[in-house]
């Protein structure tokens, strides 16, 4: 089934998620939503990795697409603890109201 889709088009598929996924970074105030969108850009990642190992018939993008998950589940159950914290210190988590440089 696969092998019916030209690659290019999972390509423009995973560009135009990591697109959406860069804008959300850099408009967004939630910290929240900004780490999903890392998360979205994340997964445009490894659908790149997967298309180019499928398409070279190798396992060299399926091995660090695993290596990308495994640092992506980390990285959110490390970054939504950090979100508790700094909700229950500050009452907010607006990275635009977070200053911790100040006491």
């Amino acid at each position: 089934m696969l092998s019916s889709v030209p690659p290019i088009y999972f390509l423009i598929v995973s560009a135009v998620i990591f697109a959406i996924g860069a804008v959300g970074v850099l408009i967004r105030r939630n910290a929240i939503v900004i780490f999903m969108c890392i998360e979205m850009m994340l997964s445009a990642v490894n659908l790149t990795l997967i298309t180019a190992s499928h398409h070279l018939n190798s396992l060299d993008g399926v091995v660090m697409v695993f290596f990308v998950m495994t640092v992506a589940a980390a990285e959110a159950a490390v970054g939504l603890a950090i979100f508790v914290l700094l909700f229950r210190g500050r009452g907010t988590i607006k990275v635009d109201e977070i200053n911790l440089l100040k006491w």
